[in-house]
């Protein structure tokens, strides 16, 4: 069995496949080559946020979180393993989290790792493609000539990162929202100060775009210049409401906040939440020191912008996750057209899974049931309108909502609870 690949979902898949009883050649660029977006080596590196979305029984992330655990998902167990304090969030060491999913992969003695460039696709069926948002030039040309369809791209960014020590906590403070745990640093805003942030981002020097003729945003990633853009108060009911985070100090809530998050388990490192950017550094830099408590802060990680490439899924998909112009060929990961850690990883082990039953020469298995987060991501991918076709989420409008009226947070655990009895009962069955 072969995989391209070893972001989250390739990683995934290998060890989905690996689970299975296959042998697995699983190929990956880096660090031979790198991408515009990473720095290392390493498997699964996560180049966006550290953050691997909201748990809990009502968030949808954190049933699609349950899903995988149930799965023997190798993400998750990555997770568990590099966790940090976040609040509500799944937050993790970026470091030792790609350094365990590396571990694990290299030392699997049915995985072969290959670390070389695929430039066109390799001929062994059934094989999982799961080259990410960066696909390299060559590969894409290939895929593109043989599918006959053009990719479709958006614009994904990073956050700043800044050093721990040179934050100013006489001026922020520690507060999780509507009083969660306290794991989040905050920035208190008046709103002269607001109003002098939001005239810089605006004034900022951008991305500069070169050869590619516009820009487009996934509108769950988007760059704090594009939300400067949109207004003055976007950003007010995004990344820098204040809702729910008053000073523990004064009792008074700011006008607006920026929060940051632990990147690291020391707590060395601190992102700036919602501040994903393509500004210029010299310019990132004055931003940053504009926030109140981040005068003097040291910037350990620049904001970068890339471009993301991914398929227009319900256009070129015929079995769940198959290409339908190339039997045997299944796509994983942000190239599928998902966007987010988790569906990245999610998509991998599904196509892990419809693979292994390929190689078997087994009739396909039948989607995850549609009221499981990952079944209902898997048939938007099918489903969706190709026309204006973006990148998809986990999020609560994927799966059926109870028949009965309950208030949000009991239609969400009802929601959640169905979901991951189903899934678990589909783990079992695999008819």
């Amino acid at each position: 069995m072969t995989v391209v690949g070893a972001g989250l979902a390739g990683s995934e898949a290998a060890w989905r496949l690996a689970a299975a009883g296959a042998r697995v050649r699983l190929y990956e660029m880096r660090p031979q080559k790198l991408t515009p977006a990473h720095a290392t080596g390493e498997f699964a590196e996560l180049v966006c946020s550290n953050s691997l979305g909201a748990y809990g029984e009502t968030s949808a992330k954190g049933l699609l979180q349950a899903e995988l655990r149930a799965g023997g998902s190798l993400i998750m167990e990555a997770a568990e393993a590099a966790r940090l304090p976040a609040g509500g969030a799944l937050a993790v060491d970026r470091r030792i989290f790609s350094s365990y999913v590396t571990g694990r992969l290299e030392s699997h003695p049915a995985i072969e790792v290959v670390r070389r460039e695929v430039e066109s696709l390799p001929e062994e069926r059934p094989l999982v493609l799961a080259t990410g948002p960066l696909t390299a030039d060559a590969l894409a040309d290939d895929l593109r000539r043989r599918l006959g369809e053009e990719f479709l791209s958006f614009y994904d960014a990073a956050a700043p990162v800044v050093l721990g020590e040179t934050i100013d906590m006489s001026v922020c403070y520690r507060a999780g929202r509507y009083g969660q745990d306290a794991d989040y640093i905050n920035c208190p805003l008046s709103e002269e100060e607001y109003r002098r942030l939001h005239r810089a981002i605006a004034a900022a020097r951008r991305h500069t775009p070169h050869d590619w003729e516009k820009l487009e945003f996934f509108e769950g990633c988007m760059p704090i210049e594009e939300l400067a853009r949109r207004g003055y108060q976007t950003p007010l009911y995004g990344p820098l409401k204040p809702m729910g985070l008053s000073d523990p100090r004064s009792g008074e809530r700011p006008f607006a906040v920026v929060q940051l998050r632990q990147e690291d388990r020391e707590g060395r490192m601190w992102s700036l939440v919602g501040f994903q950017t393509g500004l210029k550094w010299g310019d990132q830099r004055e931003i940053i020191h504009l926030i109140p408590g981040l005068e003097q802060a040291e910037v350990v990680r620049y904001g970068v912008m890339h471009r993301n490439t991914y398929l227009n899924a319900p256009r070129v998909l015929g079995r769940p996750l198959e290409l339908e112009k190339l039997p045997g060929v299944f796509v994983a990961g942000v190239l599928a057209g998902v966007e987010g850690y988790l569906e990245s990883a999610a998509t991998g082990w599904l196509a892990g899974l419809q693979a292994a039953y390929a190689a078997a020469g087994r009739p396909e298995r039948p989607l995850p049931p549609p009221q499981s987060m990952m079944g209902g991501l898997a048939r938007f991918l099918k489903n969706a309108n190709p026309s204006g076709f973006q990148p998809m989420n986990a999020n609560w409008g994927l799966v059926p909502a109870p028949a009965a009226r309950l208030r949000k947070r009991e239609r969400r655990l009802r929601m959640f609870r169905d979901g991951l009895a189903a899934f678990e009962k589909w783990l079992q069955n695999p008819s």
